[in-house]
């Protein structure tokens, strides 16, 4: 239980951060200044609302998962799965997408539209090798014996794994839509914020699966060993 209440009160601390980096409890009646300054102050659109709230839930299920996974581990039927030294490899491709479409994102509101397209393209591209390579080290596994139904290791390993699999294709789905639409389209501030929830919601997915990576290779178990023997 404690480890979905770490895992959720880091999730809603970096959504609040986020939510209040966009102002969304301004008051603009109380705003001082010109008309056009009063712009900032501007409630937040309900499209970034929605994907806090969604990102809020998405954190809840992969806490939840996690913490059954922390409980199973303690069974005697437990055995270790070993990590495909290829999703290294992969946790590299994730986060160059994840700064493509950061970089991207800059490149869309210093109004650098074919940079930005070039950004979208290169975020897509490595979105689809992630997944790509999350199917590579799906055959690796299999390949050495590491089936879905011999361990319980191995079932959450491809539960997670697919779970998170699973949001990053509907993350491509929503990128290519973009993208499309970037040649197809003028940049306009509709076009600019799409890609800014695509960025945002691509650093959530980063985030989610550098924690399932650390589990993955035991390093989240250390630390909360760890932090037990300090409290202790």
């Amino acid at each position: 239980m404690s480890v979905v209440v770490l895992f959720l009160a880091t999730v809603a601390a970096v959504i609040v951060w986020w939510l209040a980096g966009q102002r969304v409890t301004s008051r603009p009646w109380l705003e001082v200044g010109h008309a056009h300054d009063r712009r900032s102050g501007a409630p937040m659109p309900p499209a970034k609302v929605g994907l806090g709230v969604f990102l809020a839930v998405v954190g809840a299920l992969f806490s939840l998962a996690i913490s059954a996974y922390f409980m199973r581990m303690t069974s005697s039927d437990w055995g270790a799965l070993p990590l495909p030294g290829f999703l290294w490899v992969n946790t590299g491709i994730l986060t160059a997408g994840s700064i493509a479409l950061h970089w991207t994102k800059v490149e869309a509101e210093r109004r650098h539209d074919e940079a930005a397209r070039t950004g979208l393209l290169a975020a897509l591209a490595a979105g689809l090798a992630f997944l790509a390579g999350q199917l590579f080290a799906w055959r690796i596994l299999s390949g050495a014996g590491y089936l879905l139904a011999d361990n319980p290791a191995n079932s959450f390993f491809y539960m997670l794994t697919g779970m998170h699999g699973l949001h990053i294709l509907g993350g491509l789905l929503a990128l290519g839509r973009v993208t499309a639409r970037a040649w197809n389209t003028p940049f306009d501030r509709r076009l600019r914020l799409s890609i800014e929830l695509c960025a945002v919601y691509w650093h959530f997915m980063l985030i989610v699966w550098l924690v399932l990576f650390a589990l993955f290779a035991g390093w989240a178990s250390d630390v909360i060993d760890f932090c037990r023997q300090l409290l202790t």
